[in-house]
């Protein structure tokens, strides 16, 4: 059974050169790692230009084990050969480590990357993957691989001391630059060839006019400057972002590059996706998982648009007791909600819980785009905002189930799509009934949001200690005893004229739901999706839009003239499609049918990898009914020896599964309208990784 191991990626804040120079003089044997006894090179070439060195060492460890070990196995030490390959050119060196004792019995794979900063040039990240396969050994299998992985660990965790290290006693000799590696203006002399690697790289240190005037050849087509669009530089940083790490920054890095590589839509902020990765303690794998399962979200519901496209009813705008009011000291947007003065059953009564979700996703919509003029003015980068929760009047009528329903609903949807925008939530003037109304919702609130949580009962807020030391005397609302006026709405009780019935309510929640462009829908193994559409004129263009949002599908569109037996409780969509609200994954086609009799192909089918956008059109031949399917796809296993891509800095972001999921839009043209269409679209550009059916 193979055992596969990854470090975490480590970010040195020195140039790949200067790291190099460091790395070199860990050979031929190193004080810091006593068991690294001795090495050799047995083969050095060099390029005819001399940007590439391969170099190949056997090496010489001492075996850290149990002497009854070492007594079975008949040696003290044990040999690997590693081979080096570092192009100065490119500014990488690929290391691959491989044993030579005990190779019939245990196969050890290790594979090693230096590489520049993919946002800082200035910046070196090292990554370390290692494969263990021990197929015998003298029966003690199970106690060997702990050894290894007691070695492994102890490996990396001296990995960066040992450069550290090499780095500080280069300064202490006055080495604290090497120059780029630049093309010979002619054939060096042969001698200048064959220079040891630490010899070649640590040469005198130019003065500061020639490393500036100095280009890399690999980039003289490209700018040498950057803009913080595109190159995480300290000023960037620090005004917009804050402190971070160099772990954390290259998690940022990391999983921006794979947004931009896999994700087919708009790219979210820096800001935006800093927020997902501190919500799980930056967790590339989990930080990722939730931002793809939110940025579907914001597509499904258009929510990049709500701003500017969903009209508050007037309803909200009498009734609901909220509103933006200032900023607190720290400069963060201040919200303020009178919730012991609002009408929740009224609101819930008269609008529905889509309306008040809504209401909420504008409230934090208009948050972010608060902070951001808040960055900019305050010169310093303020990522939440500051809410103040006035319970006076609250009382068991707020307790209403239908209420606190809807309550932990808006909860959890905020929980999920905008994590780590709440900086401090000041509840004031709590009262008795506050206890029970806390008990309901608070497992549903995250940990971390809950440790931000401000509770004062009574007029405790007042005084030192209190509201003031938050927010500024100047700002406090009047009804908090400030001197500042807060236009905030008082609220007041919904009139019962204006409640809706359950089946007004359940047809107005339809209605918001089917607002939402694109649907989703989950597809298991031996599961399928499928959507039905009927089609009575011949000549109409069936389109579609679908993104893969997790795992792989395989797409395929059926023809039948036999009706499919449609699942109960399903709601006969638009354009005669078979869709429902609540369908996360519908099948049509009866088990008994045989493809060419009952049912036939119309596409060749089509597989589609995670992340893809996929848009097409179907000229429909006959009419009857169309089946679309979206099918599980199961990738060919990895074989058990082999090895993740290293150089790959997002493999760790790879999630395997056994259920996929898909968004969806579909429409039915006639074929004038979809020329018509065709000729006002012919022209747009086609995005980069799109697939056109």
């Amino acid at each position: 059974m193979v055992q596969q191991y990854q470090s975490p990626v480590r970010v040195y804040k020195h140039p790949f050169e200067l790291i190099m120079a460091a790395y070199v003089r860990r050979f031929p044997n190193c004080p810091l790692i006593p068991i690294f006894v001795d090495s050799e090179v047995v083969k050095e070439e060099h390029s005819d230009d001399g940007a590439i060195v391969f170099t190949e060492r056997r090496c010489k460890v001492e075996a850290d084990a149990p002497r009854l070990f070492k007594r079975m196995a008949g040696v003290d030490y044990l040999y690997f050969i590693q081979k080096n390959t570092l192009n100065r050119r490119t500014r990488t060196l690929h290391i691959e480590v491989v044993n030579e004792s005990f190779s019939n019995r245990v196969i050890v794979h290790e594979i090693c990357n230096y590489t520049v900063h993919p946002e800082n040039e200035e910046w070196t990240c090292f990554e370390q993957t290692a494969s263990l396969d021990i197929k015998s050994f003298f029966g003690f299998e199970n106690a060997a691989e702990k050894l290894a992985m007691k070695q492994y660990a102890n490996s990396i965790k001296k990995g960066k001391e040992i450069i550290e290290y090499y780095l500080k006693e280069l300064e202490e000799e006055g080495v604290t630059h090497v120059p780029r590696w630049s093309p010979p203006q002619a054939s060096p002399p042969t001698a200048m060839l064959q220079l040891p690697l630490a010899s070649a790289d640590v040469a005198l240190v130019p003065t500061a006019k020639e490393t500036h005037s100095r280009k890399d050849p690999a980039s003289l087509t490209e700018p040498q400057t950057a803009s913080p669009d595109d190159k995480l530089d300290a000023d960037y940083i620090r005004r917009y972002l804050g402190d971070l790490t160099p772990l954390q920054e290259s998690c940022l890095i990391r999983l921006r590059q794979w947004l931009q590589e896999t994700h087919k839509g708009k790219i979210p902020k820096d800001q935006h996706v800093l927020r997902f990765l501190r919500a799980r303690d930056f967790n590339l794998e989990k930080a990722r998982e939730i931002l793809c399962q939110s940025l579907t979200w914001r597509k499904q519901h258009q929510v990049d648009f709500l701003l500017d496209s969903w009209e508050r009813p007037q309803l909200l705008q009498d009734y609901y007791t909220g509103g933006w009011h200032h900023h607190d000291r720290d400069g963060r947007p201040l919200y303020i909600l009178r919730l012991g003065q609002m009408d929740t059953k009224g609101l819930v009564r008269a609008l529905g819980e889509e309306n008040l979700l809504r209401q909420v996703m504008s409230i934090n919509e208009e948050g972010l785009r608060r902070c951001e003029e808040n960055t900019r003015v305050f010169g310093r980068p303020i990522s939440c905002w500051t809410c103040l929760v006035d319970l006076e009047g609250l009382n068991m009528r707020h307790l209403w189930r239908p209420g606190v329903k809807a309550l932990l609903r808006i909860i959890e949807v905020v929980e999920a799509n905008y994590p780590e925008t709440l900086g401090r939530l000041l509840i004031l003037r709590a009262p008795r009934v506050f206890p029970v109304l806390w008990t309901l919702v608070s497992p549903f609130i995250d940990e971390n949001t809950r440790n931000k949580f401000l509770v004062y009962a009574g007029n405790d807020y007042q005084g030192p200690g209190g509201l003031v030391d938050y927010i500024d005397k100047e700002v406090i609302p009047d009804f908090l005893g400030g001197d500042c006026l807060c236009e905030i709405p008082e609220g007041g009780t919904v009139p019962k004229s204006l409640y809706r019935t359950a089946e007004e309510l359940e047809s107005e929640e339809l209605r918001l739901w089917t607002d939402a462009i694109y649907k989703s829908a989950s597809v298991f193994k031996g599961a399928p999706h499928e959507l039905l559409i009927e089609i009575s004129e011949p000549s109409s263009v069936i389109t579609w839009d679908f993104d893969v949002c997790k795992g792989d599908v395989v797409f395929n569109i059926y023809h039948s003239r036999r009706v499919p037996q449609p699942p109960k409780k399903e709601i006969l969509g638009a354009h005669g499609s078979l869709t429902s609200p609540a369908a996360n994954n519908v099948q049509l086609i009866d088990r008994s049918w045989v493809l060419g009799q009952d049912y036939s192909i119309v596409e060749t089918a089509l597989t589609c990898k995670e992340g893809e956008s996929v848009q097409g059109s179907h000229v429909t031949r006959w009419p009857g009914f169309y089946i679309l399917q979206w099918r599980f796809h199961s990738s060919p296993a990895c074989s058990a020896s082999s090895l993740p891509r290293v150089d790959d800095v997002l493999a760790s972001l790879q999630v395997s599964s056994h259920k996929c999921k898909v968004m969806f839009y579909t429409e039915v043209l006639g074929s004038h309208d979809f020329r018509s269409v065709f000729i006002r679209c012919v022209t747009k550009p086609v995005l980069p990784g799109t697939i056109h059916v």
